[in-house]
């Protein structure tokens, strides 16, 4: 669905309200990144994109996401989780079981406190045949670079299209996007106007200004392993 811009808006701001804490920065050689938690009814994962995992060093700590305040350091460490990315190539993805992330917040004497994406937003096959081969808003929700190393919190309103049986965002995104979450909206039966997180930004795999393919998020809960 195609938002007009005053709603594309109020839809971005809502996004960071309600899971704005879901998203976390991740120190990556050579190209920072994001991950972001998903929560199904058997388990918790971190998702990212398998190029951002493969390069993943450390996770950044947002002040917002930990309890109680100023007790938890700036990241974690990977390397200190026993833990390890399920890597997926097909797709894309990695995913991460964060049985080890809370283990280790409970070593430190905190808390995470995230608001997690959940499965029950996520795109099915059938919203994706509505979209169509025409535009689509959607909605990035992401951990930016900024120019003193900063990792602020960025919203980025873009159009998807159809692209054979994936989806693309269709312009260039900013440095540490990758592994963000895309959302766009589907009207239900009655019109009202529903969330939906459409995926996973991949890394642009053409020309500069061709857009990022996305791994979609009905596609990434059928392949996640069992927690």
């Amino acid at each position: 669905m195609l938002l007009e811009p005053d709603v594309e808006n109020e839809v971005a701001y809502e996004l960071c309200q309600l899971l704005g804490r879901a998203i976390l920065p991740v120190d990556a050689a050579g190209d920072p990144g994001t991950a972001f938690f998903l929560a199904r009814p058997d388990g918790e994962f971190l998702l990212t994109a398998d190029a951002v995992a493969g390069r993943a060093r450390r996770l950044g700590l947002r002040p917002s996401v930990t309890e109680p305040a100023g007790v938890a350091g700036g990241s974690v460490p990977l390397a200190e989780l026993a833990a390890r990315w399920a890597r997926d190539a097909r797709l894309g993805v990695a995913v991460l079981p964060t049985g080890g992330l809370h283990a280790f917040a409970e070593g430190q004497g905190w808390r995470w406190r995230v608001q997690p994406v959940p499965a029950s937003v996520a795109v099915g096959a059938d919203d994706l045949a509505g979209f169509g081969a025409g535009p689509v808003t959607a909605i990035v929700l992401a951990l930016g670079v900024g120019v003193d190393g900063s990792r602020p919190l960025e919203v980025a309103v873009e159009r998807a299209v159809r692209d054979d049986d994936r989806l693309r965002v269709t312009a260039a995104l900013p440095a540490g996007y990758v592994g963000a979450p895309v959302f766009g909206v589907r009207p239900d039966a009655a019109g009202e106007i529903g969330l939906r997180c459409l995926g996973v930004v991949l890394p642009a795999d053409g020309e500069a200004g061709t857009g990022h393919p996305v791994a979609t998020l009905d596609r990434v809960l059928a392949a996640l392993p069992a927690t």
